[in-house]
């Protein structure tokens, strides 16, 4: 077998074997490799986390279809690791589209990706139902012609858009499950309950949780006590490095002292870590 469905087959067996697992988002090739020397079995690319890198927001297409697939190709060619892709809405309305998305990201290197149902508009923020369920069944179909599983998660944005309703969440994320999606995502669940209730209605399928969120302090082993398969973490690690960033250029600017180099990390194991 080539690389591409080595890596292939190695993504989808973490899906089928027991309990679940950690797929963290590295926003380019140097936190990539940095996650992968910590023993993580897969990565995730995240939308936001490549946006804010470029010193854009997320979410309003500012990032190109070549841009995300430049940016996952360059995380992909980091490490020997499984790489799915944040392929956002599929970079276009129509099913057709999000087929030539997943075709294309393939052609990339990866392995996985999503699809979600936003729809990039404020006064219509999710797409209709039918056309979502659509989309996804024209993402799946792109998906099982190529020579390699790749995994397509389909994702339900209606909780990170204000619209706080999980029935029609679970409604969604059943219809993408019966269009054939591998993996099922909701974005900005927040409560036990709410976890537990899209497991149950997704059984036997894998369920994605976002984590890194606040108000949101599951931990690993209660989300896989609650029958999550698949755990991410969006943007939050981007966050966090720009958060750190942030303190300590204020220590700089308010205190003038530079005490925050003793918690960086050392410039010789960075440097061994990019050397290999």
């Amino acid at each position: 077998m080539d690389v591409q469905t080595l890596r292939a087959e190695a993504f989808k067996a973490l899906h089928a074997r027991d309990g679940a697992f950690v797929i963290p988002n590295p926003w380019d090739a140097g936190s990539a490799k940095l996650l992968a020397s910590l023993g993580f079995e897969a990565l995730a690319t995240t939308s936001a986390g490549l946006a804010f890198s470029l010193g854009r927001p997320d979410a309003e297409a500012a990032l190109s279809l070549d841009e995300t697939l430049d940016n996952a190709s360059a995380i992909v060619d980091a490490t020997p690791l499984p790489v799915a892709a944040d392929l956002e809405n599929g970079f276009g309305e129509q099913p057709e589209v999000c087929a030539q998305t997943i075709l294309s990201a393939a052609e990339a290197g990866l392995v996985g990706g999503s699809i979600e149902d936003a729809s990039g508009r404020s006064e219509a923020p999710i797409y209709d139902f039918a056309l979502s369920v659509a989309r996804v069944r024209a993402a799946v179909a792109a998906a099982r012609s190529l020579p390699f599983p790749f995994m397509l998660c389909a994702r339900a944005e209606n909780l990170l858009h204000g619209r706080l309703d999980l029935d029609d969440t679970i409604k969604r994320l059943q219809a993408y499950a019966e269009a054939g999606a591998d993996v099922l995502y909701a974005p900005g669940l927040r409560t036990v309950d709410e976890v537990r209730a899209v497991v149950q209605a997704l059984a036997p399928k894998p369920v994605n949780v976002l984590m890194g969120m606040p108000g949101m302090a599951l931990s690993v082993n209660q989300l896989q006590d609650l029958g999550v398969k698949r755990i991410s973490v969006g943007s939050s690690l981007a966050r966090a490095a720009l958060g750190a960033f942030e303190r300590a250029a204020l220590e700089i600017r308010d205190q003038g002292t530079f005490g925050y180099g003793e918690q960086a990390l050392p410039f010789a194991r960075l440097n061994d870590l990019f050397r290999r």
